[in-house]
């Protein structure tokens, strides 16, 4: 072992130096916390205007009264105590992580930090004014102002930047270039992941593996520019940006070598573990005398949280009842005169534990539609066991507008009411589907399936099927009632634009 590791420091030292490389986006990332400062500065000067010079119409004028003469407080009085907060803010944020966030992070995982960190440093400012300052009159409405604008302020901000941001990206401006070590199942799962996602500001170069590449469509769009053993060399050249090691578990001794020439080559890299197939979404990490131990995480739905989201699920339906009873009538109704047939369509479906259950929709193809199913199977555009086409033959008038935004599931409703669906869930499979299954795949049926979920809302028919079933695994082993809200409110804005369905 001692000659192997003197044998290895010999040949790093050796090695010739690689280029001094540049992170990409490195001056706005420097520049982040200046404009923040200069957001937080601006957001009191605002809530000082709002409170001593703004004049409220009615009747915000009864919350917000005139400031007496008397009581009069000039905004140089304020401040240090705004340069105080920013600074109180500057080491929440630090503290918290906003400036560590990765470059793919959402505008909520902004927010959540934001908000948190503001809230705290608006309270703690409070304390400080009134113990510094008690015989002086300080408006206490300046603070909730202050509060509401920097928020305000500085996710606006950050919506505005990962827009334009994602919106460079998607038009191939400033990515990262990621080439992939490794072509097995794993590998060409994270390749596809990338290529399906532009907005996450990825390019992939190609992937290195030590077999020929076979000829699968799954992977005849991907290049292969070398053997793994060439890592270095194309490191050289200085165009990658990032490196994901994915490699299946019988070649996992290969990477305390690719991890060291990724550190000399100043690249940075991701380690995908092997554990895709035990869908661990979500690990317990437990110690036995100094060695980690892995399992698998339970699924959170179960025992008391069963019963809060059964409770969730009446109390939304029961809610939007009124508003969907209507327009289901009058779809039913459009649907009958557009096309001979029932407007309802029945169709067997596979829900908790492989239960079957007759799932209900508004009927969006012709009748004869499954029988015709059979001759269009060479034009399948999913993959996996799942059959979908943009420009289904078979789809009616009607049925295309239903599908685009999502109407056809109206009826499905009913079997919420019924316990065998939910709001938010897996979407239920066919037996058909089910049959074709491999063994991970199951474990996406261990709860009730749902209305929608988050491949709806990450993707719908745009994701591969096991990118699909990976995201139904997270949700199943990390669920949590804040969960089903944020999925249910990013549903919205998915099923208005239409994206993705067909």
């Amino acid at each position: 072992m001692k000659k192997t590791t003197e044998a290895t420091t010999a040949a790093s030292v050796a090695r010739a130096p690689f280029p001094i490389r540049r992170r990409r986006n490195a001056p706005s990332g420097a520049l982040l916390p200046l404009f923040d400062i200069c957001l937080i500065l601006a957001g009191f000067a605002i809530a000082y205007w709002m409170r001593y010079e703004l004049d409220w119409p009615p009747p915000f004028d009864q919350l917000v009264r005139e400031v007496q003469a008397q009581n009069f407080v000039p905004l140089s009085a304020f401040a240090p105590f705004a340069l105080l907060l920013a600074a109180l803010l500057m080491v929440q944020f630090a503290m918290r992580g906003l400036y560590r966030l990765p470059r793919t992070a959402g505008v909520l995982d902004h927010s959540s930090i934001i908000v948190g960190s503001t809230t705290t440093g608006i309270a703690i400012l409070i304390v400080v004014v009134f113990l510094y300052k008690p015989s002086e009159f300080y408006s206490r409405l300046i603070f909730a102002f202050a509060w509401g604008t920097i928020i305000a302020l500085l996710v606006g901000w950050r919506a505005v930047l990962i827009s334009i941001r994602r919106w460079r990206w998607v038009r191939g401006i400033d990515r990262e270039r990621v080439l992939v070590v490794g072509n097995t199942g794993l590998g060409r799962e994270v390749m596809e992941s990338l290529v399906a996602q532009p907005d996450l500001g990825y390019a992939l170069v190609g992937f290195l593996d030590d077999r020929e590449r076979a000829p699968n469509r799954r992977t005849l769009h991907f290049r292969q520019i070398g053997r793994i053993s060439d890592l270095e060399t194309c490191l050289r050249g200085g165009d990658i940006d990032l490196v994901i090691l994915a490699l299946p578990f019988w070649e996992h001794h290969r990477l305390p070598d690719l991890v060291a020439t990724c550190r000399y080559a100043g690249v940075e890299f991701c380690v995908v573990p092997d554990l895709y197939e035990l869908s661990f979404d979500r690990i317990d990490i437990g110690n036995l005398g100094g060695i980690p131990l892995i399992g698998l995480k339970a699924v959170s739905l179960r025992g008391w949280n069963l019963v809060v989201k059964r409770a969730m699920d009446l109390a939304l339906t029961l809610l939007t009842l009124p508003l969907v009873i209507p327009l289901g009538v009058a779809i039913a109704i459009i649907v009958r005169l557009d096309s001979p047939g029932s407007a309802i369509f029945r169709q067997r479906r596979i829900g908790r534990d492989g239960r079957p259950f007759i799932c209900y929709k508004f009927r969006t193809m012709v009748i004869d539609a499954e029988e015709r199913k059979a001759e269009l199977a060479a034009l399948n555009e999913a993959d996996g066991p799942l059959f979908k086409m943009r420009n289904d033959p078979r789809m009616t008038r009607v049925g295309r507008v239903l599908r685009r935004y999502s109407l056809d599931e109206l009826p499905q409703l009913w079997n919420i009411l019924r316990g065998e669906m939910s709001w938010v869930g897996p979407r239920p499979a066919t037996p058909e589907e089910v049959a074709q299954y491999e063994d991970w795949h199951y474990r996406r049926l261990t709860v009730v399936p749902g209305l929608t979920g988050l491949s709806q809302v990450l993707g719908r028919s745009d994701i591969s099927f096991d990118e699909m079933v990976r995201l139904d695994i997270f949700y199943t082993e990390n669920w949590t009632p804040g969960m089903d809200l944020r999925i249910l409110l990013q549903t919205i804005p998915v099923v208005i634009s239409g994206r993705g369905a067909y």
